[in-house]
């Protein structure tokens, strides 16, 4: 355990969001601003996200930082299985051997026994899978709490975080709401958000995307009426209303383009290229001129082979039905 410890983190790692809240970059793939963390430094200290697996000595080492040792950290929350949100569960979980695992009920066994999650991202990663996301540790069944439609976990003196159930982009996918803050961790629902370019793009991989589903979430997000977005890629946005509808916007026109694409009887890699211009005037962190390793940064995260894919995916799945 003492070798998976790091030095204190500079100041790009961690920034105070107020209401005891801490954003960490995981510092993903060694990239700086594509994934985030986040600790509730209550009374029952709750880190939201562990990033990938090399990211949990970074995380740790914020966390310590934080004055949240070994013994302190209460619980671990992930919105969603992924490895870019919970890839660093089992080996956050053994530096943290207090700390109660939370997650959906659809994702539970994956943590427990990770071998079908890794062999998954193994075939759609290939070679670049450890350097991405490295090794999903298992995690004891005895610390892991399963949640369903709604869940609460306990914060400490009356503070609580609210799990509701938010699928669409993934079956295993919650919301998170803060009782105090107001904050809503949105995983990967609302999609992608770029801080530098206030950039939004959707997140519609295979194999669960699901329209109606999707869009259902981001009305049950909008009810709950919170006071700001915290985004795992990337950062906290306060436009909450409009944010909301840009994310159902860049959705539809993602899947528009994508039955467009398939109309046309194209095959992947040309539905790819095809979406990928047609929407590409849409972002401002790929227009010409723009910073090239920014685009770099998000492709990893948000690019057009993931969308399409996982749209292509729906749609075969409707026409079949």
């Amino acid at each position: 355990m003492d070798d998976k410890t790091v030095t204190s983190p500079g100041s790009d790692v961690i920034t105070a969001l107020g209401h005891d809240v801490y954003q960490i970059d995981t510092q993903m793939a060694g990239y700086q601003q594509i994934t985030a963390g986040y600790l509730i430094k209550s009374d029952r200290p709750c880190l939201v996200e562990t990033g990938t697996a090399p990211s949990a000595p970074i995380v740790a080492a914020a966390l310590a930082a934080l004055g949240i040792g070994p013994a302190d950290l209460a619980t671990v929350v992930v919105t969603h299985i992924h490895l870019d949100h919970a890839g660093g569960v089992g080996d956050i979980a053994e530096m943290f051997p207090h700390a109660q695992v939370v997650v959906h009920e659809l994702g539970a066994k994956h943590l427990v026994d990770p071998s079908r999650l890794m062999a998954s991202a193994a075939m759609v990663y290939g070679d670049a899978l450890d350097d991405l996301f490295g090794v999903l540790a298992p995690t004891p069944a005895e610390r892991i709490r399963a949640v369903e439609s709604f869940g609460e976990i306990d914060l400490g003196a009356g503070r609580k975080l609210h799990s509701h159930y938010s699928p669409g982009h993934a079956k295993h996918h919650v919301g998170l709401i803060d009782s105090v803050s107001g904050d809503l961790y949105v995983g990967d629902a609302a999609g992608i958000y770029l801080p530098e370019t206030g950039d939004m793009r959707p997140a519609t991989p295979p194999p669960d995307f699901d329209l109606d589903t999707a869009l259902a979430s981001l009305r049950t997000f909008a009810a709950l009426r919170p006071a700001r977005l915290l985004f795992s890629h990337y950062g906290p946005v306060t436009d909450v209303e409009r944010t909301l509808e840009r994310s159902a916007e860049e959705i539809r026109v993602w899947v528009e383009a994508t039955r467009a694409a398939r109309r046309s009887g194209l095959d992947l890699d040309h539905a790819v290229a095809m979406v990928a211009e047609r929407t590409r005037d849409r972002y401002a962190y790929l227009a010409e001129g723009a910073d090239q390793d920014l685009a770099a940064r998000y492709e990893w995260v948000a690019g057009a082979p993931a969308n399409v894919a996982g749209i292509l995916h729906w749609l075969d799945k409707s026409a079949g039905a």
